[in-house]
Parts: C-alpha cells; structure tokens; sequence
C-alpha cells in the first residue's frame, strides 16, 4: 500500500509542468504554455491570424501584438489542437499530431541516445529552448542553433568548423505561412568569411565583410551604447551575435519573405514595432547592381549611378548607355596586362567587392600587401581585412578576377586600391592634382565669400540693434546726449567689478515689458522703477534713471560700486545693472510690498501695521544703518533716508535701498580733522533722518505736514512732549491691546534723541540699537530738536574745518534732507 501511494504521489509530481520547464516524463498539451523565468518569452502552441493551423513556436509574452521568434513544425502544421509535445524514447523532445502519435512531425532530431534521466527542456529569458541536464550543467540542443526568420540578441550565427553546424536565418514563405520561404541569410564559407542574402541561390544582398567594428554593406550599423556586436574567425568557428546593454530595450533582427532584412525595437509606449534599419533600401544595394568591375556611386545617380572601376570600360557600351549595366566592365583596351611600373589608384569611402574569391592573410602588414600584391600579376586590386579594428588596419584582402558588388557610401567605407597601368596611374594623378586645384581655388572663393557677408552681417546686425535700442529706449523718455568719456571711465570700474552682473537693454526692456505703465511700481528722485519677470521666472525690480533727474553717472557708478560690495539682511540687493546708449538702469530683487510710505502714509494699508510689526521695521531699520556705519568694510553714509526708501519684503522685513546719495570713508579716511567733521556729520544726518523716519511710523503723519503752530511733525511732537502729552500723537488707527504705552513712549523718546538741534547731542546708531533691544530706562532728556532746514555750525568742529581747509567756517552750511 505504500508503494502505490509513494509511486501515485510521484505521478502527480511529475504531472505538473513548471513554469520554465518540461520534465522528461511530462508533456505539453495544446492550451498549455510554459514560460521563461522572466516571463519575457512563451513556448506553446499557437495559430497565425484567422487559420486554424496549429503550431508550436516561441513568442514574446509581454507583447500584445502577435510576434513569433521561431517555429518547430513550420513546414507541417497540426490541422487541429489535438497535438502534443513530449520526449521520445531516445530523449528527444518531439511534436506529434496527437495522442496516440506514434512519428513525430517535428523532433529536436539529436542523433545519439541521451540516457540521462534527469534530461528537461528549459526556456530561457533570451528565447532560447535547451534540452540539458541540469545537474551537470551540459546542453545537448539548443533552439537558437537552428533559427526561423528571426536573430535574436545573444544568438550566434555563422558556423563551426568541425561538425559542420550550420546557423542561418530562413524567411516564412507568406505573412500568413512560416514554412520555409526563399530568402536566406547565412555566412559564407568560401573566401573571407561575410553575410550574403540569398533568394533562392542567387545572391540578394550582401552584408558584407566585418571591418573590425560592423559590417561594410551596414554603415548605419550601431557600435557600443546600446547594441555590442561581436564577430569570431578562428579555427573552430566564424560566427556573429550581438547584444543589448540594456536589458529593457526589446529587439530583433529578421529576414522578411518580401526580400528585405530588418532591426526591429518595441516601443512601449505606442504598443508598436519600430523599423530600426532596413536593407536593401536603394538600387546599390541591389547585389552586383553595376555588375562585373565596376561599381554604384549613389551620388552620381542623376546621371548613371554605375561607374567602371579605374583601367575598365564597359564591356557593352550600348547596354550601359540605356543604363543596363548587368554586362558589367572589361579592361580597357591597349591597357598593359603586368609591368614594373604599374600602381594603385585609391577609392574612397568603399563597401569593398564580394570577397568569396579574395585571398586573405591576416599575418602581414598594409604596406606588404601592396607590395604581394605587384609582384602577382594576376593581383587586380587589394584591401584591408579589418580597417575599423582596435589595432588599427590588419590583415590582407586581394582579388584576382572579376570584382562584383562594390559600391561607395557617403561618410563610410574604407579604401580600395586598383591596379592600372602607368598611363592611367599618371592620368588619375593629374586629374587628381587638377582636382585639388579646383578644390583649393573653391575653397578660397568660399572662405573670401563667407567672411564678405559676415562682415556685411555684421554691420547690418549692429545696425539693427542700434535702431531697435533706440526705439526701445525712447519709448518713454527723449535722448540725450551720452558721455563716452564717463561711460569709458565706467567700464574701467567695470572691468574691476566682474562681480556684478551687466545686463542686455534687451533682456531689461523684454522683461519690464518694454517699461510699460502696468509695470510701473513707483518712482523715486532720480527715476521710475518698474517690475519685470525674466525668460527664467525670476521677478526683479528695475531701477531706470531718467535723463532730467540730477543723478548722472558718477552717482549712478557710486550707487553700483556701493551696493554690490554691501551685504545685510536689512539692505536690498542689487542683481546688476544695464549700461548702453543713453540707458542707466539698476536691477533689484524684487520685493512685493513696495515701500514703508505705502504702508505708514495710507489709513487702509497703515491699520494692517499693529505695533509689534512696526517695532521690528524699526529696529530692521536701525540695524542696517549701523551696518554701514560702522560694522561693513566700508564706512557709508547714506543721506537719504526716508520711508520711500525702505522696501518691505514678503515678511515685512525692511530693507534700504536708494544710495545714489551715499558716500564712502574707508578707515583711513576719517583720521584726519576734517574727515572727522565731513564723516561725523553725515553719520548724524543719517541720525537725524531715522529719528524723523521712526516719529513717522510712530504716528502714521508725514514730517513735512501741517501741525497748527509747529511748522513740521517733530516740531508738534516736542510741543507735546513739553506739555507732557506725547501719547496723543500715538497713531489711532493702532489698537491699543496690540502695544505696551510705555514701549512706545519710550521710541518717541529715542527719536527725539535723534533729532535734537545740535549734532553732537545726537545718539549715534549703535546706542539706538541698544536701546531699541534692551528696556531701557535712564534715557537721557531730549533737547531741542532741529525744526528748520538750513542752520549754521561753529564751535569746535567749525575750527578744525577751518584750520584744515583754509575757508571761513561762516562760509560752511550744512543741509538736513528731509524731503518728506
């Protein structure tokens, strides 16, 4: 009872096919199909189109659209689906008609008994069926060894010297029918080896000869990248195989029964074959189109594309003037049959002559090849085996009798030597020495003619960016003159500032929209800015200096230099600047929410500003001041801050923009007495201007508005705070939750600081800083602040200045900027 189970249960083993394999003791009935591990390929049975033929192939599984790489039974199909495929006795896999088949229709045909027991039929992920052992590893027939239509990658073709396997691909007779058709691709054996179409026995194409890296009837032949192609010639075999780098590129090579060979890859995407290449695809290709000795040049296809080769006529000059020129060439007549003074004229870019009868030494050199090839008198023409190999060109090819199927290519082939006689070698070499003259002389023509038009190019180019420039540039403003003195002076800045990006008036114009009003953002005293977007997206600002403003270019190269070499996080950056014809421009980052005056001097946009937000415009304001006055590498003073000056960021982060005002003192500037003063004073301008700038942030007022009595907005903040009533100039449109009263007086009181008449009573910006970022308490008492514009100044300062400039210091007026 054991027996039977333990015998039963392996039956049922036995019974399952695996996936990638049929077991000895199994079959395949028709419905089953065993796939490669990859599922890439099937093995099965299968119809084509609408017939009820059966057959039993391989296919890509993963294809949708039908595509058969081989056929077992082509030539005999199974008229219904009751076939069967199983081992023989003799271990070969066969396919019978049915059931109780007894011959085979197809047999894997090994013609040795195979004992071992363990023997299975395996497909592979490359579309290979083997029949092996795989315990020992040893394969004992191999699908890819008797190939249909179709060349697969890793597929060898060619054949093997000692047992005569011969590997070549045969087209289906019709689209509909995979029996034997009557094209037949295979390598040849006679001469030096090549891949020869054939239909019926008649040559159709010929691949060619390898060179080394392709075959020469395949000058479009991919080398590395994705396909590898490889080629053996040695005692045991002469074959090729090629491959893919890349394993999700799907391909192969087949020969269809219309006459044509091609390279097919799948496109995914489009669910469709795509036609790689295809031969023969034009009349040169055509084997021995131009028959005997001579050959096809494609180019001269307007006339006759068949030539004779150099020492050969046509053999029936009739034939070949109505363009028949199967009879091919013959030597000419009169030409010497062999003499000491014969030579070689050389043809270029060739597909070289059918070699099935061409004597090949792979062991001598090019230059004694030419020379065996003289002393033969029978030698006709020579060659290089391998002119593309890795070593360079190797090995030997001559002919000795009638030369077919040569041809020329437009940027490939090689070089073909003929042998003529010294008449006609000394005639190639005088049409060839007349030849380059007319090429030389071309050559010059061209070269003279192509520098004629770009120069004339050229200056009608420069031309049209003039006009286009001026027109771009004055769509908004009059010309003025330009100053080629201050611009050259500018360039030499230039030149020392590579840092700083110029930018194109075109790209500029382009991108603020040819300056046009809706990008307009505002302007300032020395010109508009507009918004503009560049060609990658980036939004910039725009700074265009208008001829009538009173910055020229010593302001505008002041505000370039001092701004490129200023870094703070309370400072715009510049991006460059555009300098061409009469146009001067800046190009800022670009900051959405415009400047401070837009926000403090408007009721709408000034009650979204609680306090807290304008506590850190404040101190942001103060930070950068005190960078450039005391923490950059250059001291700065600006002289021109006011709230139209500040630009507020996405985060409402101010930053200080506008130094065409500003002014330099490096540290060894400010040592001497007047420097002091000059520098000292400008520090406190810039003092006073913040003070004005924080009250009106404060407030929400403009200084320069009518306060009753007082003649400005700091004049009637200190009437309020002499009257102890500083909290009525608070601006209401804040909400009192929203700010500590104590805080805020405490700014009107630092502001006040910073306005007081005298100069040297002023705080300088660090002691703000301080006392901005601390609860500071014991603040000094404010004096009285500066209310009109224009005071005189004496005292120490005033001596210095006199002692070192030699002036009246009575002569010396100072100007605070207020322009509010």
């Amino acid at each position: 009872m054991k027996i039977i189970v333990i015998i039963f249960f392996f039956s049922l083993f036995q019974s399952c096919i695996s996936v990638d394999t049929i077991m000895r003791r199994q079959s395949l009935r028709d419905g089953d199909v065993i796939h490669s591990v990859g599922k890439r390929f099937a093995f099965g049975f299968f119809s084509l189109g609408d017939s009820k033929l059966r057959y039993v192939g391989i296919w890509y599984a993963q294809i949708t659209q039908q595509t058969i790489v081989w056929v077992a039974n082509r030539d005999h199909p199974i008229n219904d689906t009751s076939g069967l495929i199983k081992f023989s006795n003799r271990c070969n896999l066969c396919v019978y008609a049915s059931d109780n088949g007894t011959e085979p229709i197809w047999s894997t045909n090994v013609s040795d008994s195979i004992l071992e027991t363990t023997l299975v039929a395996r497909l592979s992920d490359l579309g290979n069926l083997v029949l092996l052992d795989p315990v020992t590893g040893r394969s004992f027939w191999e699908s890819f060894d008797h190939p249909t239509d179709t060349f697969l990658p890793f597929m060898r073709m060619g054949f093997t010297r000692k047992d005569g396997l011969d590997r070549f691909l045969t087209s289906w007779k019709s689209h509909g029918d995979p029996g034997c058709g009557d094209l037949t691709l295979r390598m040849e054996r006679r001469g030096f080896p090549q891949l020869i179409l054939y239909k019926g026995r008649v040559p159709w194409w010929r691949m060619g000869s390898w060179t080394g890296h392709r075959w020469s009837g395949v000058p479009e032949m991919p080398i590395g990248y994705i396909f590898n192609n490889s080629f053996v010639n040695n005692e045991d075999e002469v074959s090729f195989t090629y491959g893919v780098t890349d394993d999700s590129v799907i391909t192969r090579t087949m020969v269809n029964e219309t006459g044509t060979m091609h390279r097919f890859t799948w496109i995914a995407r489009d669910k469709r074959w795509n036609d790689f290449w295809s031969v023969p695809k034009e009349q040169c290709d055509n084997y021995a189109h131009c028959g005997p000795n001579g050959y096809c040049d494609p180019p001269s296809s307007k006339t006759f594309e068949c030539t004779c080769l150099p020492g050969f006529e046509p053999k029936f000059p009739r034939h070949w003037f109505l363009r028949d020129s199967s009879g091919g060439c013959t030597k000419k007549k009169g030409a010497s049959r062999c003499s000491e003074k014969d030579g070689f004229v050389k043809l270029k870019r060739m597909k070289i002559p059918d070699t099935s009868d061409a004597s090949v030494d792979m062991n001598i050199t090019f230059k004694e090849c030419k020379q065996r090839c003289l002393r033969n008198c029978s030698c006709v023409a020579y060659a290089s085996a391998y002119h593309e190999s890795k070593r360079g060109a190797i090995g030997c090819l001559t002919w000795h009798s009638g030369m077919l199927d040569a041809r020329t290519y437009l940027s490939s082939g090689q070089d073909f030597y003929i042998r003529v006689d010294k008449e006609k070698l000394a005639l190639w070499n005088r049409k060839g020495l007349s030849g380059k003259r007319r090429v030389l002389l071309i050559l010059i023509s061209l070269v003279a003619a192509v520098m004629l038009l770009t120069v004339i190019l050229f200056c009608v180019v420069r031309e049209r960016r003039k006009s286009n420039r001026h027109r771009s540039s004055s769509a908004n403003f009059v010309p003025v003159p330009f100053d080629f003195e201050e611009s050259f002076r500018f360039e030499q800045d230039k030149a020392r500032n590579r840092e700083l990006p110029f930018f194109d008036l075109n790209t500029i114009a382009a991108a603020a929209n040819n300056f046009s009003s809706q990008n307009k953002l505002g302007a300032g005293g020395f010109g508009p800015v507009y918004k503009g977007v560049l060609q990658n997206g980036m939004e910039i600002a725009v700074k265009r200096l208008s001829k009538n403003s009173g910055q020229g270019m010593e302001e505008f190269k002041n505000e370039v230099k001092l701004i490129s070499k200023l870094q703070h996080r309370n400072l715009v950056r510049i991006l460059g600047c555009c300098v061409e014809l009469e146009e001067k421009m800046l190009i800022y980052e670009y900051l959405p929410n415009k400047s401070l005056d837009y926000f403090i001097f408007h009721e709408e946009q000034r009650a979204e500003l609680d306090w807290p937000k304008r506590m850190e415009i404040i101190r942001g304001i103060a930070r950068g001041i005190l960078y450039l006055h005391q923490d950059s590498k250059l001291r700065i003073i600006h002289r021109d801050l006011k709230a139209s000056n500040i630009l507020l960021d996405s985060e409402m982060i101010p930053k200080i923009s506008d130094f065409g005002m500003a002014r330099i003192f490096g540290g060894n500037q400010i040592e001497g007495c007047t420097s002091r003063w000059i520098y000292g004073t400008g520090v406190y301008t810039d003092v006073y201007s913040f003070g004005v700038l924080m009250l009106e942030i404060i407030t929400g007022k403009k200084n320069s508005a009518f306060h009753e009595e007082s003649s400005n907005l700091v004049g009637h903040i200190w009437d309020l705070w002499e009257n102890g009533e500083p909290t009525e100039i608070i601006d209401k449109l804040m909400d009192q939750e929203s700010y500590d009263e104590s805080e805020v007086m405490k700014c009107i009181h630092i502001g006040l600081l910073c306005v007081q008449e005298n100069a040297s009573d002023r705080v300088d910006m660090s002691s703000v800083v301080i006392m901005l970022g601390h609860n500071a308490t014991n603040l000094p008492n404010p004096k009285h602040p500066a209310f009109t514009s224009t005071r005189r100044r004496g005292g120490e300062n005033g001596a210095c200045l006199k002692e070192k400039i030699g002036i009246s210091v009575n002569d010396v007026t100072f100007t605070d900027i207020q322009g509010r």
